[in-house]
């Protein structure tokens, strides 16, 4: 491909966005497309919500700390920039959590998959439910499908199913824990549409569980031994800012502009005029929007009045993580699981709390625990200072896992609106976006704020958007 040298623009530095960049710059080579990359970013730091430190000889992750192997982005990425030999997954001897019931931390039984169960004899004998509460769990086997077509909340699904105690006791602090948010708002169709082909395809949720543990298991002996075997939860040795580093270092330095905020972008001819703050404006052929959907809505408005309001439309929560280093004789219980979650209704100040040093290995030294908890969505009092917050969550590790003591190092890290929130017809919403959008030539959206909020969901949003920009350049070079 001939003539002038193409200019793409990657607005957002997190995960998503870095991954936009690279893929444009490697495609455009591949594709002999003669490109220009800039990738521009409001804050001062590449990454976005993934941050790994260093603290009392731990390793802490102030974000996300893994993320699914079942969705391959994420492991193809790591492959790519030649991390895959870094991968690592939970400790094989700990592949269990507990939860929170009436002040004791209970075993989740066996076989239980976020909503509802595939093993019975662990089900029928867990104190978590009532007797009543597991009949009610059991009628799941005869109850007919729905009829009526269309999203319902993760709520009225796991009642309409299963009932009120799965929902209070199980579903709402499980879902907690992946969306921060509250399962009465959340939309089914969007979270966990593998309910939805249970109950289409078995009738039964439970039934849809033990048949597809049955696919997996005959998947996974006609595999055998060939190929690397991955846990459900991977990350990386050194913990997930690795993965942002390796993005960095594969993109020239030049590219990457930090403190640089992008505030709104008009067209001009074939090109695009990016208003940038404090600084002249960037003129581009190509943008790719790797933002939060409200900042996002803000740099659209000139272009796409109805883009903008769709995108302003998208809520999002709140969430905070608080990573303690203790000794291990400060701590008596034996941390024997991957951590436990807490039921709205019990209370607590706490949503959940990660074993980090149990979870994965090389997180603290052997005479130390790294414990990580989690306060988010209707928990979450911001109004609170961090001493007073930590000082709450410190309380609750006593009476919930024996914690005596001041611990050797506390770091709170605070993400105020910046969990997204899938709430009712929210692919719906999605749907109207990617109309507007297919209609707007040289633009493409990417992020956690459409189609999946985990780090593979972000890497195939990127990499679908790259594809878009680039194919707009290279038909309009032809």
């Amino acid at each position: 491909m001939t003539g002038r040298p193409r200019r793409a623009l990657v607005l957002g530095g997190g995960i998503t966005g870095l991954v936009a960049c690279h893929r444009l710059i490697e495609d455009a080579r591949e594709r002999n497309i003669p490109l220009e990359v800039s990738l521009l970013e409001a804050s001062g730091r590449l990454g976005g919500t993934i941050q790994t430190v260093r603290e009392a000889d731990c390793l802490m992750e102030m974000g996300p700390d893994c993320f699914l192997s079942v969705k391959p982005e994420g492991v193809a990425l790591c492959r790519e920039l030649g991390l895959e030999s870094r991968l690592v997954g939970t400790n094989p001897d700990f592949r269990r959590s507990f939860i929170l019931r009436k002040g004791r931390l209970l075993p989740v039984p066996q076989g239980f998959y976020l909503l509802a169960p595939s093993s019975f004899l662990p089900f029928l004998t867990t104190p978590i439910f009532s007797p009543l509460g597991k009949l009610r769990m059991g009628l799941d086997l005869i109850l007919p499908r729905r009829k009526e077509s269309g999203d319902e909340t993760l709520a009225s699904f796991v009642k309409r199913r299963l009932g009120r105690e799965a929902l209070e006791r199980m579903a709402q602090p499980m879902i907690a824990g992946i969306y921060s948010a509250d399962p009465e708002e959340l939309s089914l169709e969007a979270t966990m549409p593998q309910f939805i082909e249970m109950e289409r395809d078995y009738r039964s949720v439970i039934l849809g569980l033990r048949g597809r543990m049955r696919q997996m298991a005959r998947r996974e002996q006609s595999a055998g031994a060939s190929g690397p075997r991955y846990g459900l939860f991977m990350t990386l040795d050194t913990g997930l800012e690795t993965l942002i580093d390796a993005l960095a270092g594969r993109i020239p330095g030049a590219s990457l502009q930090t403190g640089t905020r992008a505030v709104s972008m008009r067209r001009e001819g074939d090109q695009w005029q990016v208003a940038v703050e404090n600084r002249r404006p960037i003129t581009a052929d190509g943008v790719c929007i790797a933002l939060p959907a409200g900042p996002a809505g803000g740099v659209v408005r000139e272009v796409s009045p109805k883009l903008a309001e769709i995108l302003g439309d998208t809520p999002y929560g709140s969430v905070a993580t608080i990573n303690f280093a203790f000794r291990r004789d400060q701590v008596a219980h034996p941390l024997d699981g991957m951590g436990f979650v807490v039921p709205a209704v019990e209370g607590k100040t706490l949503m959940a709390c990660s074993f980090s040093s149990t979870k994965f290995a090389g997180r603290a030294p052997e005479e130390k625990v790294l414990l990580r908890a989690f306060v988010g969505g209707a928990h979450l009092h911001f109004g609170l200072s961090d001493n007073d917050l930590i000082q709450k969550v410190l309380e609750e590790f006593s009476a919930l896992l024996g914690v005596r003591g001041a611990p050797e190092a506390a770091r709170l890290q605070r993400y105020q609106g910046a969990m997204v929130q899938y709430r009712l017809g929210h692919l719906d919403r999605v749907r109207r976006m990617e109309e507007e959008i297919a209609r707007i030539p040289g633009l493409a959206l990417a992020g956690g704020a459409y189609r999946g909020v985990g780090i593979p969901d972000c890497a195939a949003s990127a990499n679908e958007a790259a594809a878009r920009l680039l194919d707009h350049l290279a038909a309009r070079a032809a």
